[in-house]
């Protein structure tokens, strides 16, 4: 069974897990950068509203107005950051593995993943939490910026994903050729 990739996945072994989890592991480290890069021309939240992932930190009982660095004159809430980025990078290993295992995942270059889990998370689990307002109780501009950060998340995940699968093949596929000239050589002298 030949894959949108061209290779032959089913029959050549190369189901690769571990392979998998690094793409994971990369692609969600660079989409968190995308998703936060999104919020600067489209902010997610109205003006004096904290976000969720401090809210989370508070409900956990830590002092998220502590967790602070300061860079280039900027303060930046090192605890926010923890959150998202290992946000992403979770969803990110969850989304290249489950690839893998079930390429329906990767449906609309990933943006059905990225669609679902911004309504699994801002529509279903914020707010059950308590940690962002209900759906409904959200502008449009706020709904748009989280559907459009998401979609822009999901992508560059399967963006990584896909051409780190490609490399992959096209490692595998030139050592399986200078192995066979190899052989080859070996056997006409």
């Amino acid at each position: 069974m030949e894959d949108k990739l061209g290779t032959n996945s089913k029959n050549d072994g190369i189901v690769d897990y571990g392979y998998a989890a690094r793409a994971g592991f990369l692609g969600g480290n660079l989409s968190s950068f995308v998703k936060w890069g999104s919020e600067i021309p489209f902010p997610p939240r109205e003006a004096g509203r904290i976000s969720p992932p401090f809210a989370i930190l508070k409900a956990l009982g830590l002092n998220a107005e502590d967790m602070t660095y300061v860079f280039t004159g900027h303060v930046i809430n090192y605890g926010v950051a923890l959150v998202h980025q290992g946000f992403s990078i979770v969803f990110g290993l969850l989304y290249c593995l489950l690839a893998t295992a079930c390429p329906l995942v990767t449906l609309g270059q990933g943006l059905a993943f990225g669609l679902i889990i911004t309504l699994l998370f801002h529509a279903i689990l914020l707010p059950l939490g308590g940690w962002a307002p209900q759906v409904w109780d959200i502008s449009a501009h706020e709904v748009f910026s989280e559907v459009f950060g998401h979609l822009l998340w999901a992508w560059t995940i399967e963006i990584v994903r896909r051409d780190m699968v490609r490399m992959r093949f096209a490692s595998a596929s030139t050592l399986a050729k200078a192995s066979s000239d190899v052989r080859s050589m070996a056997t006409n002298r």
